[in-house]
């Protein structure tokens, strides 16, 4: 099979790349290389480049031809960055989105569209959202990956589209760019840096690592129904003020780095997914989050020349933006 993976140089795109290589697939890729794309994910990984953007037809038409499935990985991610300006969050996971739907109706190829629990917004306490459940999103970032689902769940009804949607929750892991609370606060460890927790910490978030959330997308890829949602979570809910503790041990920083700043807002307090119908295609979590995130540590520690450079120009400005004022 050759599949076309939107977004393959980013963090959860670029390991599910090296996962179906390693299956023996055949893999184009198609990555617009914005600030979280980088071609050293991919390095020493067999597959066709095509640098791009997902909202731009003739990209996809190029980088998609002779392809029998993609799947969507190419989004604007970052919740903080949506509220400081949410234009290319639009542009990228709705417009994207409806480009990349329109290119599987004309060519009949599957698609998979990944998206994120934020879609269901603040879950509460003993609930778990189900994929039917309504979508209630509060970011313009999690507004957004809705406006895609909704377009998905759209071309299947309307034009009979062979398409299903996954909705992960946390996902850390090695690569993921230092922008994302675990390797923000891993990396600033690390350097001695203060680790800015937003409010009282108490958000709850279910982390899953991000070998575990690609082998569920490759299982939808493979047997999900068009049509269907499938939610993928690893049922490790902590709070992030644990997570950072946690970090904190694990790179043996100094506890005082710790910072609790201004929260942002409309910032959710929890999410929570119902898994059940993911299970029943077989589908488990492997990594405990102690020992994943122990790896990730370590994977920090020693892939200094990986995220060192990444911490310099454009984020220097970004970090500035979003903390300076709260650090003050």
């Amino acid at each position: 099979m050759r599949v076309l993976v939107t977004g393959g140089c980013g963090f959860i795109g670029s390991h599910f790349v090296k996962r179906l290589v390693a299956a023996g697939e055949d893999v184009a890729v198609l990555d617009k290389l914005t600030y979280s794309g980088n071609r050293a994910n991919l390095e020493g990984v067999e597959h066709a480049f095509f640098h791009g953007d997902i909202a731009d037809r003739a990209a996809v038409s190029q980088a998609g031809e002779g392809c029998e499935a993609v799947v969507n990985f190419a989004a604007e991610t970052h919740v903080d960055r949506s509220i400081l300006e949410a234009g290319e969050f639009i542009r990228t996971d709705v417009v994207g989105t409806h480009v990349l739907l329109e290119w599987a109706r004309a060519t009949g190829a599957r698609f998979v569209q990944v998206s994120t629990d934020e879609v269901y917004g603040d879950v509460a306490p003993g609930v778990s959202s189900r994929e039917e459940d309504p979508l209630r999103p509060s970011s313009p970032y999690a507004a957004s990956k809705a406006g895609g689902d909704l377009h998905v769940l759209a071309y299947v009804r309307t034009y009979g589209v062979e398409a299903a949607i996954t909705r992960g929750s946390n996902t850390y892991g090695p690569f993921q760019y230092p922008e994302k609370v675990v390797p923000l606060f891993i990396t600033n460890a690390l350097d001695g840096d203060s680790l800015p927790v937003y409010g009282d910490g108490l958000q709850t978030r279910d982390w899953l690592h991000v070998e575990d959330h690609c082998a569920a997308v490759e299982l939808v890829l493979r047997e999900g129904a068009p049509g269907e949602i499938y939610n993928v979570g690893a049922g490790h809910e902590l709070a992030n003020i644990d997570v950072t503790r946690r970090i904190v041990e694990l790179t043996g920083a100094d506890p005082s780095l710790v910072r609790h700043v201004a929260d942002r807002p409309g910032h959710d307090r929890r999410y929570s997914l119902d898994c059940a119908k993911i299970g029943a295609l077989g589908w488990r979590p492997e990594r405990t989050f102690e020992d994943g995130l122990a790896d990730t540590v370590a994977w920090y520690r020693d892939r200094r020349d990986w995220w060192e450079p990444l911490k310099a120009g454009e984020y220097r400005e970004y970090y500035r933006r979003q903390y300076a004022q709260r650090l003050r």
